[in-house]
């Protein structure tokens, strides 16, 4: 017998890119700008945790779907401090990452030939999960300037099909952080158009604005019109411990656990432990790292200032630059290639991250030391 397969055509991971592009490197040290993720090991206090997990002979078992109760709990007094509001553990499920938390959303609140809205620059693996999924993704431009998503563009995209209106804040690749007035202006749209605001909230820890991130979790309805994605891989070092959250109403709630028990049955214990154990103790840890990424982040804008290379900042925020590349007769691909050739650059072409080529590449910039980001600017300079 044959084997049939569904052809999933140009749907590639982009990260296996940079992987390749490792070994084509002439230039050493080779200096990784591409995937997100923080360079820190764990707060002691977490690894000490996972380690007293792992010796544990039931720190291997599953958990209750939804998650630990005691991380559910946790989870939803950090919200409820940050945000100002009440956020109840019957609110929090804890997944398998924060990807993981958006595919099981979008597939619980749609149906094959339904319509997601993404703002473009959009974060590709919600592009690829919509597209795999059978769903439409419609793709809104966000002001070229300022990166911010435009919501009379939005309300233009909503149609009869639409179900999902798709917001990265702290943006991914732009860095971008959506406004309060702002989002609260987008989920008034959508309220009012019977659509659900999902909002990727990965990195809202590493924002540069003081107070709550939005209001929206202050609504007494928000629950009706209102997702938002949590990770827990930035802000206590543990991406490959692979633990997220969704964050809504107890109804989709349910609906989720049953796409969960199908797909990984719980999210891993062990990353469970160590989220756990970071909220517990290691909140000002975190804190402290946000502060040294925020530096980070002050050093890659002093250093991108004068366009090194004619490579032009065009926004940054959380981990990352959205950088116009001078090279407006390639592709991203063929340019972060010859980025990673010639000088030893790890970046990723900013086309994964929209319909057309871009024209920009995505760095990572907190993932060097500010001496690291001085080499950057160096290479780039000589490109």
């Amino acid at each position: 017998m044959k084997l049939v397969q569904r052809t999933l055509g140009q749907i590639d991971p982009p990260v296996g890119l940079v992987d390749d592009l490792r070994k084509t490197s002439k230039v050493q040290p080779v200096l990784d700008l591409a995937q997100g993720a923080p360079v820190h090991p764990p707060a002691p206090s977490v690894v000490e945790r996972i380690r007293e997990v792992a010796l544990d002979p039931d720190g291997g078992r599953y958990t209750p779907g939804a998650g630990l109760p005691a991380l559910r709990a946790a989870m939803a007094e950090d919200l409820s401090e940050d945000y100002g509001a009440e956020v109840g553990a019957r609110n929090v499920l804890i997944t398998a990452g924060s990807n993981q938390a958006f595919c099981l959303t979008a597939s619980a609140l749609a149906e094959a030939g339904d319509e997601v809205i993404l703002s473009t620059p959009f974060y590709f693996n919600h592009d690829m999960w919509l597209r795999l999924d059978q769903l439409r993704p419609i793709y809104v431009d966000t002001d070229p300037t300022t990166g911010q998503v435009v919501v009379d563009r939005v309300a233009e995209g909503i149609t009869s099909r639409t179900r999902l209106v798709v917001l990265t804040s702290p943006g991914n690749p732009t860095g971008v952080t959506g406004s309060p007035d702002l989002l609260d202006e987008l989920a008034d749209l959508t309220r009012d158009r019977g659509v659900v605001l999902v909002l990727d909230e990965t990195y809202r820890a590493f924002r540069q604005a003081p107070g709550p991130p939005h209001r929206l979790l202050q609504r007494r309805d928000w629950t009706d019109y209102v997702v938002s994605l949590q990770s827990f891989s930035k802000d206590y070092a543990l991406p490959g411990y692979r633990v997220g959250a969704v964050v809504g109403a107890p109804p989709l709630l349910d609906e989720v656990i049953k796409l969960m028990d199908c797909i990984a049955i719980c999210a891993p214990r062990i990353g469970q432990e160590a989220a756990l154990a970071g909220l517990r103790t290691a909140r000002q840890w975190r804190a402290d790292r946000a502060e040294e990424v925020a530096a980070t982040h002050e050093k890659f804008k002093e250093v991108m200032a004068a366009a090194p290379g004619g490579f032009e900042l065009q926004t940054s925020g959380g981990f990352y630059g959205w950088v116009r590349h001078p090279l407006s007769n390639m592709s991203g691909v063929e340019v972060v290639r010859r980025l990673a050739a010639e000088c030893g650059l790890l970046t990723i072409p900013g086309d994964v991250f929209t319909p057309d080529v871009s024209g920009f590449i995505r760095v990572s910039f907190a993932n060097v030391t500010e001496e690291g980001l001085e080499e950057f600017a160096s290479r780039l300079e000589k490109f």
